[in-house]
């Protein structure tokens, strides 16, 4: 192995590496662009025009090892076709980029004053790109690869000397890159949506790599000028074959320097996918990007040194082979990995909220209370997100409209190694008036408020010096129109947000907003069915005094006034109807429980049961029977109050509708109520009556409408309740609340 089998094997391998990478970028631009319009076919045309000439150029490195034949030929010439058009292709792609040709009415002022320039800078390098066709095509003035390396370039096309071709070639292609590099020091303001933003995050890597490009044209004009100085007649005999190792060396170097500009160009475009449209990065297609440069720079090293060392091609095949296995396993390693780290990330925002807790505690609970109370909250959850998945120094959410009097005050994230700041630093709005967006700061309500806002806007840029830090808004979108927006300070490494980070911030501020909307407003609805329970206790008592009390002795003294009217004919037509009024109200009264619904702390869910049947319903049914475990008095011990109290009225509404509509519409026909309670799994209650069924029930429509308010308080407590009845034989009511699992 001497110096030119290093260069040779460098050399192969990086053309190889250049191959893969140019050909990954020309498909990703392709495939990931939003509208594949000219300008986009124009963009991957041209990347893949640098694949097409380094496949050429890896082709005549391969055959220049071999021998000297026709195929070498056919190779080098078909190689200068699109190592032709890639500097024109370079320069119709940073126009694009600078928006010279889709320049609107409102950038007339800046297009105007540098125009012209490239107007005249383009039609001079779409000429210089058709001579130079003309002469390969139809002047045959390209020497052929044996010509090139003996340094004959006596047949072919000259001026003065020297091989017209190659006299302007290095003219065109520092033509155009310096005219690239004109174009992006003045861009066009972008029309498209945070297209200046998605300017100032490529820029650096495009002029980077069209500085590569620049000194890759100097180098090459160079080398041209040398070799045409060495191709003069008195100096053919002093040159030969000496000439392989530097060659070989330009080679590497010209190579090498277009492999960095292709990196910079594939970091232009993932950076903010200037070439897709797309308004942020996504962080996949940046580890596909990485991936694929290991892949490009292994396989050139390992495929080129099979060829530098010119084993059997069935060797080269099966090592190529193992080791495109090998990345694929890799791959496949790295993201079962990475899917493992985003569900460790998701998982307190997919799995249970414990909803049926936080619901049940009183509205002035705050939230701190409910935080020390329940394994999961919404704050906690609001951390989470910041922390681990997004990452940010410091964030808001805010909400806004119908939802921010149910949500409360927004919710405030700072990371601790961001340093000990005022609470005015991160509030924009404050807890009291962050309803609508004109509690905002004025540029942040004008955004919110513009006709142009729209829920395709995932985000919207800030200054951070103007917005106390804050660099991205997010609005939040429900049905109803905004409900929230998601304010997002830097990164904690100061990198970008992606577009999958900025879709998990919309989702999840979307999904904590309308949680806690849905939990407030169940837990302001159980607490207005609780206090008209209650009021409806506090009624009945008070109709039963004042009937009782007031009412009855009213109508016994009127019987008695009016008794010396007894054999009257206009007195017994008052006494009458009076007398009726007064057994009625007796009779109501008798019907009535003598007293109040027990209380449930004092006697427990069972015994308040029992009480119910003795006091209010003991004259409803000829026969009660209870059937009760000895595990369900155990297990109505530890019930919440709230879930007691929602049980004990949908049970005592099934014993009601039993004595109101058991006999249908046979006041004597017999009925018998059972009750069966088991403590097996929770706590269930079987409410069965021996009457006529729900079928010839003529109220069942306005029971049912009773048992399902109760059947929708135990779905909210973790409980059920069903009915099944058949006509004439039974009907049974089932109350159940299973057992919480304590893990």
């Amino acid at each position: 192995m001497n110096e030119f089998f290093f260069l040779y094997w460098a050399a192969l391998a990086v053309s190889l590496a250049n191959v893969i990478m140019l050909g990954w970028l020309a498909l990703t631009v392709l495939l990931n662009a939003e509208r594949r319009h000219l300008l986009v076919w124009g963009a991957g045309g041209g990347l893949f025009v640098g694949c097409a000439f380094f496949v050429s150029h890896t082709a005549i490195l391969v055959l220049s090892l071999e021998s000297f034949g026709v195929w070498l030929n056919r190779w080098w010439r078909l190689g200068w076709l699109p190592l032709t058009a890639a500097p024109l292709a370079w320069y119709g792609m940073v126009l694009w980029y600078v928006d010279f040709w889709s320049a609107n009415s409102a950038q007339k002022a800046t297009v105007s004053v540098r125009r012209p320039r490239h107007q005249v800078g383009l039609v001079m390098t779409v000429l210089l790109f058709l001579i130079l066709m003309g002469l390969m095509l139809f002047l045959s003035s390209l020497p052929s690869f044996v010509q090139t390396a003996q340094l004959q370039f006596s047949t072919t096309l000259t001026l003065g000397g020297f091989p017209v071709l190659l006299l302007i070639f290095p003219v065109y292609i520092v033509v155009c890159i310096v005219l690239s590099l004109d174009a992006l020091y003045h861009p066009v303001p972008s029309e498209r949506f945070m297209g200046d933003q998605a300017r100032r995050r490529a820029r650096p890597w495009l002029m980077a790599a069209t500085a590569l490009l620049l000194l890759v044209s100097l180098v090459v004009g160079g080398v041209i000028g040398w070799l045409l100085f060495l191709a003069q007649p008195r100096d053919i005999a002093a040159y030969g074959l000496a000439l392989s190792i530097p060659m070989a060396g330009f080679d590497l170097l010209i190579s090498a320097l277009i492999a960095l500009a292709v990196m910079m160009i594939g970091q232009a475009i993932i950076s903010y996918e200037i070439f897709t449209g797309k308004t942020l990065p996504r962080g996949e297609l940046r580890r596909s990007w990485y991936n694929a440069i290991v892949l490009a720079l292994g396989f050139g090293l390992v495929v080129g040194l099979s060829f530098a060392l010119q084993m059997q091609p069935i060797s080269a095949l099966l090592l190529a082979t193992l080791l495109m296995t090998a990345f694929y396993a890799l791959l496949n390693w790295r993201s079962y990995a990475r899917r493992e780290e985003y569900i460790r990330q998701l998982r307190p925002f997919v799995g249970s909220q414990h909803l049926y807790e936080r619901m049940l505690m009183p509205p002035s609970s705050t939230r701190r209370e409910q935080a020390d109370a329940q394994p999961v909250d919404v704050d906690l959850l609001f951390q989470t997100l910041c922390t681990e998945v997004l990452a940010v120094l410091q964030a808001q959410l805010v909400p806004l409209g119908a939802l921010a009097s149910l949500v409360g005050s927004p919710l405030h994230y700072l990371d601790p190694r961001a340093g000990r700041v005022h609470a005015d630093h991160l509030a924009l709005p404050s807890a009291a008036d962050a309803t609508e967006p004109s509690s905002l700061e004025p540029e942040l309500r004008v955004m919110l408020t513009a006709p142009a806002l729209k829920p395709e806007i995932v985000c919207i840029p800030l200054e951070q010096e103007r917005f106390r830090g804050f660099v991205w808004a997010v609005p939040l979108w429900s049905n109803r129109g905004l409900i929230g927006v998601f304010l997002l300070g830097p990164k904690r490494d100061g990198g970008l947000f992606t577009q999958e980070e900025m879709e998990i911030a919309r989702a999840s501020g979307e999904r904590l907003l309308d949680t806690q909307a849905s939990t407030e407003i169940t837990r302001r609805l159980m607490m207005i069915q609780r206090q008209q329970l209650t009021e409806s206790q506090l009624l009945d008592r008070r109709a039963r005094r004042m009937l009782h009390d007031d009412v009855l002795p009213q109508l016994h003294a009127a019987l008695l006034a009016l008794g010396t009217l007894a054999n009257d004919q206009r007195g017994q037509d008052v006494i009458a109807p009076l007398t009726d009024a007064h057994r009625q109200i007796s009779n109501l009264l008798r019907d009535m429980p003598t007293r109040p619904i027990p209380e449930l702390s004092q006697v427990g869910l069972l015994g308040a049961l029992q009480q119910l049947v003795a006091d209010e319903l003991r004259a409803m049914f000829d026969e009660v029977t209870w059937q009760i475990e000895p595990q369900a008095w155990e297990g109505a011990k530890h019930l919440p109050p709230l879930t007691a109290e929602v049980l004990f009225y949908a049970a005592r509404e099934a014993m009601r509708n039993a004595a109101r509509h058991g006999r249908g519409s046979d006041p004597d026909r017999p009925l018998c109520l059972h009750v069966e309670i088991i403590g097996t799994h929770g706590l269930q209650i079987h409410v069965e009556d021996d009457g006529v069924g729900l079928g010839n029930t003529v109220s069942s429509a306005g029971a049912g409408r009773g048992l399902m308010l109760h059947r929708t308080l135990l779905a909210i407590v973790g409980g059920t309740l069903e009915i099944k009845s058949q006509t004439g034989a039974f009907t049974r009511v089932t109350v159940c609340q299973y057992a919480q699992d304590s893990s």
